[in-house]
């Protein structure tokens, strides 16, 4: 016997014929979609909440320490030499350590 025919008796076979089709989005909505929208969120949060003197990871695996933010880019300074490089803020992976407050 069909499943669906035993879920929903009362609905015509054309519209028990597309409930696996909504089954399927509901899935892929609960499963890839949403996670994702709330990493993202939690990425963007990470990066209105940076600070001078925080050490980040780019996505590219260089670590250093910011000097100063800018609208898009922040500023680092990169050991051993202590370069300055200036980085968008789309290429900050992580925040690996946050800047120790004064009290």
């Amino acid at each position: 016997m069909n499943i669906a025919l035993l879920l929903a008796p009362e609905l015509p076979p054309s519209v028990v014929a597309i409930l696996p089709f909504f089954l399927i989005i509901a899935v892929f909505y609960l499963l890839l979609i949403r996670p994702n929208q709330r990493k993202q969120k939690q990425w963007q949060e990470m990066l209105h909440n940076l600070h001078p003197g925080d050490r980040i990871t780019t996505t590219g695996g260089m670590r250093g320490t910011i000097l100063s933010i800018k609208e898009d880019a922040v500023q680092l300074r990169v050991p051993p030499d202590n370069i300055k490089m200036e980085v968008v803020k789309s290429a900050i992976a992580s925040v690996t350590a946050h800047q120790e407050e004064t009290k």
